[in-house]
């Protein structure tokens, strides 16, 4: 079954034949819905095939209103002009299709199955899900539509690849029920066959499993990285290893959820573990949503995007509200940009796919440069983004060498814009340094999206609407054109969450159940009501992203008294303005990301002789005009610094070939126009 198929009949089949697969409706909404089944019916296929990429003229009939049945999703419609304008009237169509299928969801929550959601299924069971009381009786219950249409889905991939070991992966608490769904089936009716789960969710939630009632679902969980536990497992179905002697896998045996761990071999390193294999994948059948015009949010549902990590684990590995005691975090183990650039067009060659999402906690900016450096010399044509630390390493050179690679946006933890609850969060930056390293990447044309938080241990009133502050000063100064606030959490494996006490914060649940051991609850005596500020930092940057509401009062986003801000209505002008001359380091690669120029000797409006390159770029030209001599050495100089098959000059090599050439002081060429138009027009210094 395709795509196209399961989303037909997921929204189709209810309102095909109502009485049989609609139970009690009662909202207005459902029953409006129902009453326009036959225009359902009768637009569900043409539109999952404009989703899907394949009838792109259904846009102009979408966008004029008159197509498609519109339901509740609709009636918050913002403006389609203001969200839209800009972005063509595809986009438009594709927002107007997501908020149509959006519709049918609701239908199918509200009489169909409550838990239905098209990209998150029984979320709400599997999120703080201390006892597994509840989804196991849920998974007790009879089949709904939805859990029917997965099972046919499944027993159709068991017939055709008859395997003896089915793993079901679970990265979020939105994937636990269906997962356990299918381990479910698969013991029912292929009682044979090995099931084994793992993923983020197992990783991050149940690495204190006591719980034997899940061992009815799967037969196996595997923690971190699957590869040797996978591999271990195999083993041992196959009577060459002992249970005894796996690697970090839960199993249950006489009633009784044991923990093997006691292998002393290592994980597979990174570079042995392959690359992503996309065979079988029904590519082409992807639906291509764009459920919320935030522009980060978009790239993430919008078109498909190859998956990478250039490096296992996080290189900082500090932040005091991240898992870093984690495996996935602690472990740092990077990739060569070479072998990743081997990756990269194995999966290309693959997919035909150009697109690739980064994937790490924070991609390390030295490795970024080695790769977008290898791209550019295989010529490479992608298009890619990933997230970053806002760290003074990311200047503008790299910036423009990461822009010309195929990178068009980034994110990153902004988190507090606040220079105290930053140092308390270990972050390792100030929010001026967070604007400069983001300024840099929106001149050299890239998208900025801001990971903003609020509610973080001690955080006052007072830091709440100075960091609002200094958000709108982002955007209004046009550093950052994406954002989004997130509360607080504190997870068990953060130092919030394994020392709350430091932090000034009183633990106060939940009480553990023996199943998911992640989420903690808390009493912040010395912050604020973190709960008050939500809807008002939500509703002031949703117009902060659109370029409006600026010249409001902070206060008027906030249904109570909130204190006036203490932040400079000019900091993030002045920290951007103030970028500190700094003489590059020795070892620093110096590249020309330009043309080669057409070189002559004319005579100026003295009888001079003077040397003239013109430089031919994609969208114009310039002119160079300066001494013979020094025209000479940067026709001889400036292929050395073209990016090829030799390895870049440093700067330091590039001072000495100067001066070898006798061709004056380094450091009056770093001064004068020459170097200063260099400069604008591809040189860089990395």
């Amino acid at each position: 079954m395709t795509i196209s198929d399961f989303g037909f009949r997921i929204a189709a089949a209810p309102l095909r034949n109502p009485k049989s697969e609609i139970r009690n409706p009662k909202s207005e909404n459902a029953l409006r819905i129902c009453a326009l089944r036959a225009e359902y019916i009768g637009t569900i296929g043409p539109v999952i095939s404009f989703l899907q990429n394949k009838n792109p003229t259904l846009a102009h009939r979408i966008c004029d209103r008159s197509y498609l049945p519109e339901a509740a999703r609709f009636a918050a419609l913002e403006d389609l002009d203001w969200a839209f304008g800009t972005m063509g009237t595809h986009d438009k169509a594709r927002h107007l299709a997501t908020l149509y299928l959006e519709d049918l969801g609701d239908l199918i929550r509200e009489a169909i199955d409550p838990h239905f959601g098209f990209s998150r299924y029984a979320e709400r069971l599997g999120s703080t899900a201390t006892h597994f009381d509840e989804i196991h009786a849920t998974l007790q219950a009879p089949d709904t539509l939805i859990s029917s249409i997965l099972s046919k889905i499944l027993e159709q991939k068991i017939k055709e690849t008859t395997p003896d070991v089915v793993c079901l992966s679970v990265p979020f608490p939105g994937n636990l029920y269906g997962a356990l769904k299918c381990g479910q089936y698969l013991k029912k009716h292929h009682p044979h066959l090995t099931v084994v789960m793992g993923g983020g969710y197992a990783n991050t939630e149940l690495r204190s499993l006591g719980e034997e009632r899940v061992f009815d679902y799967v037969d196996y969980i595997c923690l971190d990285d699957g590869e040797a536990p996978l591999l271990h497992l195999l083993e041992h179905l196959g009577g060459e290893r002992p249970a005894g002697q796996l690697k970090r896998t839960f199993a249950r045996t006489s009633g009784v959820v044991f923990y093997h761990n006691a292998t002393a071999e290592l994980d597979v390193p990174q570079r042995e573990t392959g690359t992503p294999d996309y065979a079988g994948l029904p590519l082409h059948d992807y639906l291509s949503v764009i459920e919320i015009v935030n522009p980060m949010h978009r790239l993430w549902s919008d078109g498909r995007w190859n998956k990478l990590t250039l490096a296992h684990g996080c290189y900082w590995g500090k932040c005091s509200f991240c898992d870093v005691t984690l495996d996935y975090i602690q472990r740092y183990e990077p990739l060569t940009a070479a072998l990743l650039c081997d990756r990269i067009e194995e999966i290309i060659a693959q997919t035909g796919q150009h697109g690739f999402h980064f994937v790490d906690e924070a991609a390390p900016p030295a490795l970024l440069r080695d790769l977008a450096l290898e791209i550019l010399r295989r010529q490479l044509t992608v298009v890619w983004w990933t997230n970053i630390r806002f760290e003074k390493n990311f200047t503008a050179d790299l910036c423009s060498l990461l822009k010309a690679s195929g990178c068009i946006a980034v994110s990153g933890g902004l988190e507090v814009a606040s220079d105290r609850l930053l140092e308390r969060m270990k972050k390792g930056v100030t929010v001026a340094q967070v604007a400069r390293v983001a300024d840099g990447f929106t001149q050299a044309g890239i998208m900025v999206h801001a990971y903003l938080m609020y509610g973080f241990p001690t955080q006052t009133a007072q830091e709440t609407i100075d960091s609002l502050e200094m958000v709108r000063q982002l955007f209004e100064n046009g550093v950052v054109q994406s954002g989004f606030w997130h509360r607080f959490a504190m997870t068990a494996h953060s130092p919030v969450g394994l020392d709350p006490v430091g932090f000034g914060v009183v633990e106060t649940g939940p009480t553990f159940g023996g199943f998911a051991d992640n989420d903690r609850w808390h009493d912040d005596p010395t912050g604020a009501d973190h709960d008050l500020f939500g809807e008002g930092l939500r509703k002031s940057l949703f117009n902060f992203m659109h370029g409006v509401c600026f010249e409001f009062p902070l206060s008027q986003w906030f249904g109570f008294k909130t204190p006036r801000p203490s932040v400079p209505k000019d900091y993030i002008k002045k920290s951007i303005r103030h970028q500190p001359e700094k003489m590059p380091r020795p070892t620093a690669l110096v590249v020309w990301n330009g043309p080669l120029p057409a070189a002559a000797i004319v005579e100026d409006d003295e009888g001079e002789d003077m040397a003239e390159l013109i430089f031919h770029h994609r969208q114009h030209e310039w002119t160079l005009e300066t001494s013979p001599e020094l025209g000479q050495w940067l026709v001889d100089v400036l292929p050395m610094l073209q990016i090829g098959p030799h390895e870049p000059l440093t700067f330091q090599a590039l001072q000495s070939d100067f001066e070898e050439a006798r061709m004056g002081n380094f450091e009056e060429l770093l001064a004068s126009e020459e170097w200063e138009h260099l400069r604008e027009n591809g040189l860089l210094v990395l």
